[in-house]
């Protein structure tokens, strides 16, 4: 099963771009979200495997966005989606707020691929 993915960054251009990296590497992008609240709402209706999710949000940060999603599946009959936390900053930026987190792993936007991605996620998704 090709595994679904739901984009959350507040830059449309990183939004296309990472939309069509994925896509090119398999992945299914079923949406994209510019915002903690969208990015609630998205997941709810969307139901991904896996949210790619920049720490860097306006308001709301990813941090807080991550655990209000694993709350929320917590709450839910499904499982919640796989979070892998992104960000132009390099993971040493993060490391102790990385290490607490509920997400599966990190990303820098850099360096994102297909391929980094699936091995982040394999054997935590729900696909």
């Amino acid at each position: 099963m090709v595994p679904s993915v739901l984009i959350v960054d507040d830059h449309p251009p990183f939004r296309v771009a990472a939309r069509a990296l994925l896509e090119r590497g398999g992945f299914d992008v079923v949406g994209e979200a510019g915002n903690g609240d969208a990015a609630l709402d998205a997941v709810r209706l969307l139901l991904p495997d896996v949210v790619l999710l920049d720490i860097q949000l306006p308001g709301e940060d990813g941090f807080s966005v991550c655990e209000r999603i694993v709350s929320a599946g917590d709450d839910a009959a499904r499982d919640p989606p796989v979070i892998v936390l992104t960000s132009g900053r390099g993971s040493s930026t993060f490391r102790r707020r990385l290490a607490a987190s509920s997400a599966a792993g990190f990303i820098a936007k850099a360096e994102l691929t297909a391929p980094l991605l699936r091995s982040l996620v394999a054997g935590r998704s729900r696909t």
